[in-house]
């Protein structure tokens, strides 16, 4: 048998049993790719069941409120795709009438959509002979076939798009498609993949060479950003002070506390000194000595720097993004999870 032709083989008396591999519904399909980007199965899976079960098609997802699809979205990340998902659902209800595109000449105009999300749709809900290029098909190929190009260049990406297109058995695509990423998921794994059970070994570049550890190469293009969240609690224990997030920013339209961000962790002292939180809180501002201390959260490009001070202060005026709501309201609002770790330790929720 060929290198395909033995991935196959493995992925039918291997594959796990995932609810979006036993249909093909489009929309079905579309609902698991998009939740599972940039997330393990076993975190999304409980995500996916949420949003059939409360939207079991694209007219009820069109219909839903954003605040109730960041809320279900919650603890994911990656916030953008949520809101992508509800204009996505949106859009198909006016222009398809509620019926999700298989095509990959449609799928590929809505909004979350790229080649990847496009090819693997069309193939499992069409057999539309696309190939799928994800980061388990990038290790696959990159290991097997030896190839030391960067997978996140220009030149790399097509290198491996064309390699996966001339791969790809056009009878079957959309099982070829679930079989070389299952296998770069179960098998072919970043760190300690299993080669002495892989069936293709023998054959496989990297192995030969010892090279599996080196490949796929990336290119560090990453540059990490510094932020400092100043975040301001102001509560009476029944009602707290809120804002609703712009849609410019992380966390777009989430909802967290009054904040003031600085270029660096200021002093408490330099900090209420800050023409912005004189403009909030006046001249004088009574702070709680119990303030929590300077949490950290990473991002996939920015490291946050996170503080939350504590005032018996009341603003002197609240900006229009600003709102009170009960303690027992909070459990309701989409926050980020900074915020979530930030409310319970406050008010046990």
């Amino acid at each position: 048998m060929n290198f395909t032709d033995e991935l196959v083989q493995w992925y039918l008396q291997n594959k796990r049993d995932l609810p979006w591999r036993n249909t093909t519904d489009a929309y079905v399909i579309w609902l698991s790719e998009i939740i599972l980007q940039q997330t393990r199965v076993e975190q999304g899976l409980p995500y996916f069941y949420r949003f059939v079960e409360k939207y079991p098609n694209v007219s009820s997802f069109a219909a839903a409120h954003e605040d109730e699809v960041l809320k279900l979205w919650q603890g994911l990340g990656y916030y953008s795709r949520g809101r992508n998902m509800l204009k996505t659902a949106r859009l198909v209800q006016e222009q398809y009438n509620g019926k999700f595109p298989q095509r990959y000449d449609d799928l590929i105009k809505l909004k979350g959509i790229g080649e990847y999300t496009a090819a693997a749709i069309s193939s499992f809900s069409a057999n539309e002979a696309k190939a799928v290029v994800d980061g388990n098909v990038y290790r696959v190929l990159a290991r097997y076939f030896g190839i030391d190009e960067p997978i996140n260049s220009t030149g790399g990406k097509k290198t491996f798009q064309e390699l996966a297109n001339n791969l790809i058995n056009k009878k079957t695509p959309g099982l070829h498609n679930q079989a070389i990423m299952e296998f770069g998921a179960m098998l072919c794994k970043p760190k300690n993949p299993a080669c002495g059970i892989c069936p293709v070994h023998l054959n496989c570049v990297a192995f030969l060479n010892n090279a599996t550890a080196s490949l796929p190469v990336k290119l560090k293009t990453v540059k990490v950003r510094e932020r400092f969240f100043n975040y301001f609690l102001v509560t009476d224990g029944d009602s707290v002070l809120m804002n609703k997030r712009g849609d410019k920013d992380i966390w777009a339209n989430l909802y967290d506390f009054p904040m003031v961000e600085t270029a660096s962790l200021l002093p408490i002292q330099e900090l209420m000194d800050q023409p912005m939180v004189k403009d909030f809180f006046g001249n004088s501002i009574k702070l709680s000595a119990d303030n929590l201390p300077v949490q950290k959260h990473i991002l996939t490009h920015q490291r946050l720097y996170i503080r939350l001070i504590k005032t018996q202060s009341k603003p002197i005026k609240l900006e229009s993004n600003w709102f009170f709501t009960t303690v027992e309201n909070l459990p309701n609002l989409a926050l980020p999870k900074p915020i979530v770790i930030l409310i319970k330790n406050i008010f046990n929720l």
